[in-house]
């Protein structure tokens, strides 16, 4: 990062800024090279004077800079704070909620929103003309904290209370138990709103996303941005391993990028995937708040993302290191004020609804991220406490003292928390937003949304000088005319695209099945035969299988529908994402050739590619490529046979489907964590990278093959086990058998030659057990 200039200034002064960091961007102003000479004589002197009376120097103590200390920094959540707080979830008095409000502005201004004041007029109006609080919690939503940062218990909790009151809970990126999708018996529903995508992909399937009213991808992280999410390895038991498709006591790390996003192209084609499995969802987008989000976000609205989450810096739970809680993000008011002024600058705010997050405690924060540009606000933090969070910071640790961030057995059993005390909270900070509006003559909260030189000023804070340095004038500009739209007034931003191909399958599949009562033609699959069809195809026709899959997954889930029961056939170049999100009963065959992200997320069914007859006597399919880039990233089960060569991050966290193909690109098999590789012909660099789990045949054609390998986390030994032996051919045969492809049945043809040149590549902790294990045997048979 050194001399890249990536960093904003906060808080500090146009002249140190142009003199000691020339060219850094800093919008907010601050302190000058007097206010930082004296902080540091200050300093100095409590570190080298001595003190007369005492005869030594003085206690420099502990700042408080990642714990509060009452000798240190303020912070915003104390045990005073706390104690309020959990006093009015428990009763929901107002009186209490007063209380904590009370003390929560007690402290030192600590964020931006703290210099802010509301422009109050003369006469407001009657509180029983503001829109209801019950109206006002439908804009609320939970933060993204996965299983597994939380326990089971608390995950539910905030999914069961948000469902209560129409809210939304974001089931984050680990994934979530099926059995929550339905109704529990006494009438609640655990499903989470929101469910989101993530890098790492955790057991994203067909049957998870068409569970969803709103599908989140997470670009990025407030809490720590280009780190991605992170899990330690003794938070991984069996029951987050099985939802995550990973294995127990291993450390989970998301990557920072998401590995079929590099362009705002890729970002437009996975919302597109998303609302193709699933086109009642609504997609957003998690961005940063960061310096030019403002730019971004009006790429993502172009993209056609429904919704933008603009997350602050202040947040992150579970596992945030300590170098990811300080100077990582920026504060959400100055991301969403910029946001929403680009979005109104280039007329896009209408299409998207924008939200943000980062350390929402009170109805003032709702009431001001209101005013600068949100429509919905995003609580984190504040949530987990009300479900009975005491602060202790030991999330990471798995030993919660009060079962809320732990997946340890002995530590859940002291979860005490419950929905109404979330509700609780909820209502009472809709009720304090409602006295604010009241006070500010605004009878509906739409009325004040982006708005800020109407409603709101910075304010003098008094016997603060390095506060009143501070310049908030680009966060509180309005770029709009008094009559613009400031508002997502679109039902859905879809864009225009060619109709799906999909959509012509599921009418031939509705004639098949003579249609049913549900409207949903997949729903008579199992009381016909199978359905076959050919099609031809284009680059043009994106997503093929997809839609299908996502109404086979309402009915039958991912696996409970018969293989082959679906069986269609493709000719011709097909587009991005061919069988994106398969699930089962499914069975596509392409012959041609296909474009990037074959098999993306798919769940299990089959996809076959190899090319056409015709071609096949001056074609050699082992040398070319045959589908493109990012095929079967973060897929969870299915097969894949490819009678030719793949681009690049092939199989990129694949955590359980079993692939065949004659070659591929750089990155190959990089974070992945279960399933079966068989790659028969040359590998690009970096193969292995991040890999935990699973297993990867490689035909080391060149002998060159340990060169591209990345054996940080793996090892690549000769196939020698008979086991081994049985697997690799089994697979290698079905490739034949599915594809006919020469390059498999020359392999077959001389095993034994062959053998020597084939390698199997695990993960180092694989390795070492197996290798326990045999010398166990050994030793067991010589006793």
């Amino acid at each position: 990062y050194q001399g890249a200039q990536i960093f904003e200034a906060l808080g500090v002064g146009k002249e140190v800024v142009d003199y000691a960091f020339t060219g850094a961007h800093s919008r907010i102003g601050g302190v000058g090279f007097a206010e930082i000479a004296e902080e540091s004589l200050i300093r100095h002197r409590a570190a080298f004077e001595v003190d007369p009376e005492e005869g030594k120097t003085l206690n420099l103590g502990d700042p408080g800079y990642n714990r509060y200390r009452k000798s240190g920094e303020s912070h915003a959540l104390t045990t005073d704070v706390i104690k309020n707080f959990h006093t009015f979830v428990r009763d929901g008095k107002k009186e209490d909620y007063d209380d904590y409000v009370k003390v929560t502005l007690a402290s030192d201004p600590i964020t931006i929103k703290d210099i802010l004041d509301f422009k109050v007029p003369a006469s407001g109006v009657s509180l029983d003309e503001v829109e209801p609080a019950e109206e006002i919690v439908k804009r609320f939503t939970t933060a993204a904290m996965s299983m597994g940062a939380l326990s089971p218990e608390a995950h539910e909790t905030l999914a069961i209370a948000m469902n209560r009151i129409g809210g939304k809970s974001d089931s984050g990126e680990g994934g979530e138990d099926p059995r929550r999708f339905q109704p529990y018996a006494n009438g609640d529903h655990a499903r989470s709103y929101i469910k989101q995508i993530a890098s790492g992909r955790f057991g994203v399937s067909a049957h998870y996303l068409v569970n969803a009213d709103e599908l989140e991808i997470k670009m990025a992280q407030g809490a720590k941005p280009g780190e991605g999410g992170q899990l330690p390895g003794h938070k991984v038991n069996a029951l987050i391993a099985r939802l995550r498709n990973t294995q127990p006591g291993v450390q989970l790390i998301s990557p920072p990028p998401h590995h079929d996003i590099y362009s705002i192209e890729d970002l437009a084609q996975l919302i597109h995937d998303l609302k193709e499995v699933n086109p009642k969802a609504k997609v957003t987008v998690k961005l940063v708040s960061e310096s030019g989000v403002g730019t971004v976000a009006a790429g993502v609205a172009k993209a056609s993302a429904d919704n933008i989450l603009i997350s602050g810096h202040d947040g992150g739970t579970a596992a945030s290191p300590l170098s990811s809680t300080k100077h990582a993000g920026l504060p959400w008011e100055l991301g969403i004020s910029e946001a929403h002024q680009v979005l109104m600058m280039n007329n896009l705010r209408n299409l998207v609804t924008l939200r943000t997050d980062g350390g929402l405690r009170t109805g003032r924060d709702v009431i001001i991220a209101a005013i600068l540009g949100a429509e919905q606000m995003n609580f984190g933090t504040i949530a987990m406490i009300a479900m009975g969070c005491v602060y202790v910071r030991k999330c990471h640790l798995n030993n919660c003292p009060v079962g809320v961030a732990t997946t340890d057995p002995k530590w859940r059993a002291k979860f005490k928390g419950t929905p109404d005390h979330v509700v609780n909270f909820m209502m009472g900070v809709a009720e304090e937003a409602r006295e604010i509006m009241a006070t500010l003559g605004v009878r509906s909260l739409n009325d004040l949304i982006g708005r800020p030189q109407q409603y709101l000023e910075q304010r003098e804070v008094p016997d603060h000088p390095k506060a009143n340095t501070i310049d908030l004038s680009a966060v509180l500009a309005d770029k709009a005319d008094d009559d613009a739209v400031r508002i997502c007034t679109s039902e859905r931003n879809d864009g225009i695209h060619k109709p799906a191909l999909d959509l012509q399958i599921l009418e031939d599949l509705a004639a098949h099945t003579g249609g049913s009562e549900t409207g949903n033609p997949t729903a008579g699959c199992l009381d016909r035969n199978p359905f076959e069809k050919e099609y031809e195809v284009v680059n043009t026709d994106r997503n093929i299988g997809t839609r299908t899959a996502g109404r086979v997954a309402e009915i039958y889930g991912n696996h409970d529908l018969p293989a082959n029961t679906i069986n269609l056939t493709f000719k011709g170049s097909a587009g991005q994402s061919f069988g994106t999100f398969l699930c089962g009963g499914i069975k596509l065959t392409l012959i041609g050739e296909g474009n990037d992200y074959v098999g993306k997320g798919m769940a299990n069914g089959e996809i076959t590619v190899r090319p056409p007859a015709e071609m096949c006597e001056n074609f050699i399919a082992a040398e070319n490529s045959i589908v493109g880039n990012t095929c079967l990233y973060g897929a969870t089960g299915g097969q894949l046979f490819v009678n030719g060569r793949a681009g690049e991050r092939f199989c990129v966290r694949n955590s359980g489907s079993t692939a065949v193909c004659e070659g591929v690109g750089d990155h190959g098999c990089e974070y992945m964590t279960n399933g079966l590789v068989v790659i028969l012909g040359k590998t690009g660099k970096n193969f292995g990278a991040g890999m935990s789990g699973g297993t990867a045949y490689i035909y080391d054609i060149d002998g060159k093959f340990q060169s591209r390998l990345n054996p940080e986390m793996v090892v690549a030994r000769r196939v020698r086990r008979p086991q081994d032996k049985e697997e690799l051919k089994a697979l290698i045969e079905a490739h034949v058998e599915k594809t006919g492809s020469p390059r498999a049945q020359e392999i077959l043809s001389n095993w034994d030659d062959m053998l020597p040149k084939l390698i199997r590549v695990i993960a180092k902790e694989k390795y070492d057990l197996e290798k326990a294990e045999e010398e166990h045997e050994a030793a067991v048979a010589v006793d």
